[in-house]
């Protein structure tokens, strides 16, 4: 697959709801997944395993009310850019909150290699 390929399924799955599925069709075996800040668990996901752990984590924790992602926004040939907003609801303490992050995917060989996650950590 191309990057706007690659970017464009992406986006669709996020939208659509399939990120899991993604996860597997298009992200290399030993991608890393790196956040902003660290919740306990380090801010590196190494391996598809290990960011398929994150993701089930994340929705375990987290019930999404709303959500939205920007068109990709490629830079070179290498990496594109997507702008996620949700708003989700914490399943321990219902608290609800809205959040919005840059993520950041490089791609290489046809598969995402790195995602980082940029927003406000204080």
């Amino acid at each position: 697959m191309t990057l706007n390929e690659i970017a464009a399924e992406l986006v669709a799955g996020c939208r659509e709801e399939r990120e899991g599925e993604n996860l597997d069709k298009l992200y290399a075996p030993d991608a890393v997944s790196v956040e902003a800040a660290d919740f306990g668990q380090g801010r590196e996901a190494q391996g598809i395993e290990a960011i398929k752990a994150k993701h089930a984590g994340w929705n375990a924790m987290f019930e999404v009310l709303d959500h939205s992602a920007s068109d990709p926004m490629p830079h070179g040939d290498d990496r594109f850019a997507v702008i996620f907003e949700a708003k989700t609801k914490n399943r321990e303490t219902g608290e609800v909150d809205e959040m919005k992050e840059v993520a950041v995917y490089h791609v290489y060989d046809g598969r995402i290699v790195r995602e980082e996650f940029f927003y406000p950590t204080g």
